[in-house]
């Protein structure tokens, strides 16, 4: 079975996919800059199926055949590079959002190559990057019973790394694949979750996209 690492994984987000990929079958690496802090929070998520989630560094996590980046964005890029040769010719989702809080609402940030997934690939040229995972409730990811029935964006440059990807997204429970495209997209895609949070803050809500007329 294919393991995931995800690197930066202890926060809301990250654990969320981290015990829907578990729960899915797939063996998972929470990372951290704090190994204890991430075998604490792995010993936390229950998992509803075959497969488990471990704790240990972003180091351990990105020996993973496929690596998640979940960090924050503004420490994103230096993590992502100081771990490159170990993410070399590696499928690495970026699920990682550029965003900022201005009042009620969050705003969306440009990375100066327009998006953070680009900025993730120019930090480690010899991964496959694919951008997933960015308009999902963390809280209602890390709980199973919570009736998400959501679909995930995917982008990416790779054709083969994204259907693994998708492919990866279809078997999580409560979640759905739909390839988007090219990493062209990247920024819109990302943007948009700044749209997601503020509706969701605004209406104390926990929404989630979800795109009619398409077949799954």
């Amino acid at each position: 079975m294919t393991t995931l690492g995800i690197i930066g994984g202890t926060g809301p987000a990250g654990q969320g996919v981290a015990l829907r990929l578990a729960c899915a079958g797939y063996n998972v690496i929470l990372g951290s800059r704090d190994a204890d802090r991430a075998t604490e929070v792995a010993a936390t998520l229950e998992v509803r199926g075959d497969g488990v989630v471990r704790g240990g560094d972003n180091a351990a996590a990105a020996e993973a055949d496929i690596v998640v980046i979940a960090t924050p964005w503004d420490s994103a890029v230096a993590t992502v590079a100081a771990l490159k040769a170990q993410l070399d010719g590696k499928i690495v989702i970026s699920m990682v959002n550029a965003l900022a809080r201005e009042g009620r609402e969050l705003v969306a940030l440009y990375a100066p190559r327009g998006s953070m997934a680009a900025q993730i690939a120019f930090a480690a040229p010899g991964a496959k990057v694919v951008g997933a995972f960015h308009h999902l409730p963390a809280a209602q990811m890390v709980k199973l019973d919570s009736g998400l029935d959501a679909d995930v964006v995917i982008f990416g440059d790779d054709a083969d790394a994204r259907d693994t990807v998708a492919t990866i997204v279809s078997t999580m429970p409560g979640l759905h694949a739909i390839v988007a495209g090219s990493m062209s997209l990247a920024s819109a895609v990302e943007a948009f979750t700044s749209v997601c949070i503020s509706i969701n803050i605004r209406h104390k809500a926990h929404s989630y996209v979800k795109l009619a007329g398409i077949a799954h």
